[in-house]
């Protein structure tokens, strides 16, 4: 197991120690993608991820990263599955990236380019090969269909592992995914009808 944290690991565990919650915006316009990233800065969330899937998703995730520039904050790019895809983000600007599976290709590509990067894992097999590649950060996926035994389950055999959990978490269940031992979740397509109070509780915890 790798004993030194990757530039990853201290990337995340700096940016989710201030409030444990991200923001996913998938599939949205441009202009409501901004308006979402300017809501998640309201409400305390730190981290913003834009997936990319098709051109027109690029399109919403520069816009995002050039509105993240501008004003300080963080914009990241999701559903990363291919090093050449990693490198077209990264030249855009993005700041971190997330993908839905543990690519050794793409964690190592990404740590040589120090460019933070969550792993997603759903099997202790997957835990093991993306902490083994030095890679403590770690999306739990599909975490709603997982459950939060899942998160207090794993934790036994891999107590270091910090967790973020996503797929169906909602202001109203996250909750219970951080009390499981999660380091933190990720809010997708329930965070723009969220109720603002229930997300600012999530990002104070």
């Amino acid at each position: 197991m790798t004993e030194n944290p990757n530039y990853s690991d201290r990337y995340f565990s700096e940016h989710f120690l201030g409030s444990p919650v991200m923001v996913i915006l998938r599939g949205l316009p441009p202009a409501e993608t901004v308006r979402l990233c300017e809501r998640a800065v309201e409400l305390g969330l730190s981290l913003i991820e834009v997936p990319v899937q098709s051109e027109a998703t690029f399109e919403s995730l520069r816009a995002a990263i050039a509105w993240g520039q501008s004003t300080g904050h963080e914009v990241g790019a999701g559903t990363i599955t291919s090093v050449a895809l990693l490198r077209q983000v990264a030249d855009a600007g993005a700041t971190f990236t997330v993908a839905p599976g543990s690519d050794l290709a793409v964690m190592t590509e990404s740590d040589a380019l120090q460019l933070p990067h969550l792993p997603g894992v759903g099997t202790a097999t997957e835990v093991h090969h993306a902490l083994v590649a030095g890679f403590r950060w770690q999306k739990a996926f599909p975490a709603a269909a997982l459950g939060t035994n899942w998160i207090s389950a794993m934790h036994g055999p891999f107590p270091a592992v910090k967790f973020v959990a996503t797929g169906g978490i909602t202001a109203a269940n996250a909750g219970g995914f951080l009390q499981a031992g999660a380091g933190a979740v990720s809010l997708g397509s329930a965070f723009a009808t969220s109720d603002g109070a229930g997300v600012r509780a999530l990002s104070n915890r």
